[in-house]
């Protein structure tokens, strides 16, 4: 059987991605004309980013690569997030390491 890989279908994805884009829209906004875009743009870029952070550590991010089929859907909290995991930066920042040949 095929392993099926599920990058990037996390809720923490869709909400970055959603809240980048909007980010970005301000900020072309704020280029064409309206000014207080060029400044609330990037902010709401720094939000998304902080979004999706948190929302990793707090399960709704999951790491790449194979993963069971109960693991696969947006919907399910990644259950090794309190660990940590292995080459994840963000969770190298938040102090989260997991045992040395651990794998998510």
């Amino acid at each position: 059987m095929a392993q099926h890989h599920d990058d990037g279908h996390t809720l923490a994805g869709w909400v970055g991605c959603a809240v980048a884009t909007a980010g970005v829209a301000v900020t072309g906004l704020g280029i064409i004309g309206w000014r207080p875009g060029v400044w609330l743009g990037p902010v709401v870029l720094v939000v998304a980013a902080v979004a999706v952070w948190v929302l990793h550590l707090a399960g709704w991010g999951k790491p790449p690569g194979p993963r069971p089929a109960g693991q696969r859907p947006v919907r399910v909290r990644d259950v090794s997030a309190g660990a940590g995991h292995a080459g994840c930066l963000g969770c190298r920042l938040a102090g989260r390491r997991p045992a040395v040949g651990e794998r998510p």
